[in-house]
């Protein structure tokens, strides 16, 4: 299969530096315009980017030309987006309106009523909201959720399936790199907590409630769950860690949430070169999941739980962790672009929707 040239905008960037990662051998997609700001526009990504993953700067990206953060000719129509929420409101229908297929990662358009918040394995229909959207050229913008939203869905979607959710508890305990880079100053966050984490708390509620919303008629009905979150900044370098507490909807055992949990495969058999084999992974230690231990489960795109157990204030708590730079960023949009070209949305001269 011929690969799609795609393109990178916030390039430089911690996230930017992830999508080089998982797309250098990647099977269906070819990185062939990478685009940062302006006082790095014109140089080689080798000599702009400060490389900061513990793996190589991938063969054949360090000489690729960094290009003006804007669509000309040379721009491919397939574009992933790591930019700061304010920058991504002015590019990204720049882009769009372009003919792009916009496959975000920015808080910018996240819950505006016709861009999907996708989440492939939780919401996949919501992608329908495509139909509504009426950039010129076959244009469209895709967004996938705020990093700690991210964990706790996956979590809760078996069990919103399996029993209904009425009410969910979340206290977030978020590593450092979701701060981007350089990110907390480290005098701020050493031997120190920091329960603060702006916009975080408003965001992990709202785009909980729409990825686990139901689509009708062209718009998409969000959960009415009850919820409240508590967002901390911790000294960990990868992996947000949550504990949540949630009441169900119809009683459970212990061993029906876990089959719940278990049974959760609905990617299973697309053939998605970056979706775990098993998506929510339970541990049955009594001390995890870990960040240091347990980010990397499924490559670092799946969700682990653990610590099952009876709650006194709602039914059931239990902890999660995922990735926040993998799947709550990069590979989340990635996820959705492979989604996207499963179902024929990125084929042809221009993206379709």
């Amino acid at each position: 299969m011929e690969r799609i040239e795609v393109g990178i905008l916030g390039a430089t960037g911690t996230v930017g530096q992830r999508f080089l990662e998982l797309l250098a051998e990647h099977p269906w997609f070819r990185v062939t315009w990478l685009a940062a700001s302006e006082r790095s526009s014109g140089k080689r990504y080798g000599e702009a980017v400060r490389w900061k993953l513990p793996t190589p700067l991938p063969e054949g990206f360090a000489a690729l030309p960094l290009s003006p953060a804007v669509p000309g000719g040379q721009t491919p129509r397939v574009i992933f987006a790591a930019l700061d929420t304010e920058i991504a409101l002015e590019l990204e229908p720049r882009f769009a309106a372009a003919g792009c297929a916009v496959i975000s990662n920015s808080s910018a358009f996240r819950m505006d009523r016709a861009t999907p918040l996708v989440i492939p394995e939780v919401n996949a229909e919501h992608l329908a909201l495509l139909a509504g959207q009426r950039w010129p050229a076959g244009g469209f913008m895709v967004t996938n959720p705020n990093c700690s939203a991210m964990g706790l869905v996956l979590a809760l979607k078996p069990l919103e399936i399996a029993f209904g959710i009425e009410s969910v508890f979340v206290t977030t305990m978020q590593a450092v790199s979701g701060a981007g880079y350089p990110g907390v100053p480290s005098l701020d966050i050493l031997g120190n907590v920091v329960p603060f984490v702006r916009n975080e708390e408003e965001k992990m509620v709202a785009e909980t409630a729409k990825l686990l919303g139901t689509y009708r008629d062209g718009e998409v009905t969000p959960l009415g769950l009850r919820m409240t979150a508590h967002c901390n900044r911790v000294p960990v370098e990868d992996g947000h860690t949550e504990s949540v507490s949630c009441k169900l909807g119809t009683a459970a055992t212990r061993e029906e949430v876990l089959a719940a949990w278990r049974q959760f495969c609905p990617l299973a058999g697309l053939g998605l070169p970056t979706a775990p084999a098993q998506p929510v992974e339970y541990l049955e230690g009594e001390d995890r999941p870990q960040p240091r231990l347990d980010r990397m489960r499924g490559r670092g795109m799946a969700a682990a739980v653990g610590r099952l157990r009876p709650c006194t204030l709602l039914d059931w708590k239990f902890t999660v962790l995922s990735h926040n730079t993998i799947r709550g960023a990069a590979g989340a949009a990635l996820l959705n672009a492979e989604l996207l070209h499963s179902q024929g949305r990125l084929q042809g001269p221009r993206a379709r929707a």
